[in-house]
């Protein structure tokens, strides 16, 4: 009966958020059966439970282990490490991206399981710093003597799309200046050899990941600035979204001593 089985509001999200992965909802509703199902069993083998409310705990217990996590922000500012964003299958999600070097010949190593659109963006983004490292403050012999790592953490899963170029590029500045970026801050837009952001898609799952991962500030490119109008009054009222040209107008935003 309807007043024996309730579900909490924080219980049918956790379910949403930590059970199901679609773009519709026959998953969801094949998970609040399976829960109504060993409720009904609990109710049975108890006479004296009259009604059983699923919050977050009783969902954990009726499903079990958590199929799905959605990546998190990190917990400090640090350096050669930033975060992007992504747009799935799934929709939005949140992208770490981390970079380091350690002495040897000149080489770049990609890992991540990356496609090919995406090593393009890192080789693009370095070559960027290359010809611009005077203006960093990189020395240019740097590059000759040292092997440059880019990774990109959830190997198994298959990531590819030029719209982390900025990231990549302020990934690798961040990393060989020794400047700390914002944890708190994330970003979005692809790069030309230039340095210039140019404009990307799924802004609106974009901007929904970066709220729900606990990111207060999003750095988009110019040219989705037109997007902001389909963006939900949450997102804009909850997140400081920064308009970039370039990928200067991201490091003044990203570094954590240019408040």
């Amino acid at each position: 009966k309807e007043v024996q089985v309730e579900f909490t509001y924080e219980g049918v999200k956790f379910i949403i958020d930590n059970y199901t992965r679609e773009a519709g909802v026959r998953e969801l509703e094949r998970q609040i059966s399976s829960c109504c199902r060993k409720a009904v069993v609990e109710l049975l083998k108890n006479k004296e439970t009259k009604s059983i409310t699923l919050d977050v705990e009783k969902v954990k217990e009726y499903l079990g282990t958590v199929k799905f996590e959605y990546s998190e922000k990190e917990k400090e500012s640090q350096v050669g490490v930033v975060t992007g964003l992504a747009y799935t299958e799934f929709g939005g999600d949140i992208l770490p991206i981390e970079v380091t070097y350690f002495e040897g010949r000149n080489e770049l190593v990609l890992t991540g399981n990356l496609g090919n659109v995406m090593k393009e963006s890192a080789s693009i983004a370095l070559d960027y710093v290359k010809a611009n490292c005077v203006k960093y403050g990189i020395e240019p012999s740097f590059f000759d003597k040292h092997t440059l790592h880019i990774h990109v953490p959830e190997g198994a899963v298959p990531k590819d799309g030029p719209s982390a170029g900025i990231a990549l590029t302020t990934c690798i500045i961040s990393c060989l200046t020794n400047k700390k970026v914002k944890a708190t801050v994330a970003m979005t837009g692809e790069v030309n050899l230039r340095g210039q952001a140019l404009p990307i898609g799924g802004l609106k799952e974009k901007s929904l990941a970066a709220l729900r991962s606990g990111i207060k500030t999003i750095i988009i490119p110019k040219g989705n600035e037109k997007d902001l109008q389909d963006l939900p009054l949450e997102v804009r009222e909850k997140l400081n979204i920064v308009i970039m040209n370039n990928v200067d107008d991201a490091l003044k935003v990203a570094f954590e001593n240019n408040d």
